[in-house]
């Protein structure tokens, strides 16, 4: 809606949002985004990681902000520590983790009818034998359905899947909301209906 001239074509399957380290201690923040170091990979960045608030295929400032918000963090494990080697292992996670066929497998596509989302989390529970973390906007006045909005994958430091647990920050809250432009994603909620558009309008 804010970006309404901008937003072309929004893609119609799941695309990357980040590869973020849990703690960043150590995160070298005067280490910017050089877009020259992922040139091989543009294709791929252009396609599976697109910036769907800005659609122009020139327009690098989303990879500039994940880089220099979570990669400079990730840089501290040596499998990540240069631009190349953290947006290609994120897209090579992305191609392993292989969200899109994963739910059509399932029979879970964009619908007009709502799912439970206790049947969305095990039927990724099955497949992935471990339990993401499904991110939903809120229902709006009015409406009784979340829709999901984002799905959340976990993994140790040797980037192997593992159980996504909320994470509790040093203030002992927990860590479950996510600021996505102006909307809210939460944690979804198990008893409310949820809807799975195929386009968010």
């Amino acid at each position: 809606q804010m970006n309404a001239n901008d937003c072309k074509d929004p893609p119609d399957y799941w695309t990357i949002h980040g590869l973020w380290p849990d703690k960043t201690e150590e995160c070298n923040r005067t280490w910017h985004f050089n877009v020259t170091e992922i040139k091989d990979l543009l294709s791929d960045m252009r396609r599976y990681w697109p910036d769907v608030l800005h659609s122009s295929p020139n327009r690098t400032q989303f990879w500039k902000h994940e880089w220099e918000k979570h990669g400079t963090c990730a840089a501290t494990l040596q499998v990540l520590n240069s631009q190349k080697k953290y947006f290609g292992k994120a897209l090579e996670l992305y191609q392993h983790v292989d969200l899109n066929s994963c739910l059509l497998k399932a029979g879970i596509k964009p619908s007009s009818s709502y799912y439970q989302m206790t049947a969305i989390k095990e039927a990724l529970t099955e497949f992935y034998g471990v339990t993401p973390k499904i991110q939903c906007l809120l229902p709006e006045k009015g409406e009784k359905a979340q829709t999901i909005g984002q799905i959340e994958f976990c993994f140790t430091k040797e980037l192997q899947l593992r159980n996504c647990t909320a994470l509790k920050d040093e203030s002992g809250a927990m860590r479950a909301d996510l600021k996505l432009s102006t909307e809210e994603l939460s944690v979804c909620d198990d008893s409310l209906p949820t809807y799975y558009p195929s386009q968010v309008q």
